[in-house]
Order: structure tokens, then sequence, then C-alpha cells
């Protein structure tokens, strides 16, 4: 079934005129549809890796933050880890042979900060 219509439009992506037959016809024909196709996927491609690259930044700038942790006069055993440079679990074999001490404070191990400054003096 063809349709009568005659609709004079304009090319979203060459600007030229065209006479478009259908109601929802952007593009004067297949190569300027194939073009805007390309460009929108790569302007996409750039805005995601734009997006991913600002969230990397942000989660950097949150992990990396000392000032979180330098005003803080007891640390959990993961920010003690963020503060001294060291993972995680060195932090958790040190409180295992006694050269640091730990209290329970529900499901987290909180440690002194005054403790992990006199292991450099």
């Amino acid at each position: 079934m063809s349709s009568n219509l005659y609709i004079p439009k304009t090319c979203k992506h060459c600007g030229n005129a065209f006479t478009a037959r259908t109601t929802v016809t952007k593009y004067c024909g297949d190569s300027c549809a194939k073009k805007a196709y390309k460009t929108r996927k790569r302007k996409e491609k750039i805005q995601a890796t734009l997006t991913k690259d600002m969230q990397q930044q942000k989660e950097a700038v949150q992990v990396s933050n000392p000032n979180a942790v330098n005003n803080k006069d007891f640390l959990s055993v993961t920010e003690a880890s963020q503060l001294i440079g060291v993972s995680r679990w060195t932090i958790q074999r040190m409180i295992q042979q006694g050269r640091l001490k730990a209290v329970p404070f529900g499901r987290k191990r909180i440690v002194a900060r005054w403790q992990i400054e006199n292991l450099f003096n």
C-alpha cells in the first residue's frame, strides 16, 4: 500500500530540501540516514567516555581525600590502611600480632589514631 503523501521537508543531516512520502521521514536518503546514525553513535561513545572519566575522578577524590581521615581520633581498619598507605590485610595482621590494639565496635574494629602514630616513633 503506497501513500499519496508528498510532504516538503528539510534533511536533518545535510540540510537539503526533499519531498517525503511519510510523516516520520527525517533524512533525504539512505546515505544521510547512515551518516546521521554514525554521528549519533560517535557522540554517544564520547559522552559515555566522558561520564565514565568523571565518575572515576570523583571516586579517586573520595578515596584519596586525606582530610576525611586526618580529623578523626578513631579509625576503622580501612581508614587506618589508607592513612598509612598499606593494605587492609596488613593492618589486620598487625592487630593479630599485637602491634596495634583494636576495639570491636559493632561489626567493625576501631583503632585509635595515637596507636598508629606511635608505630613511627
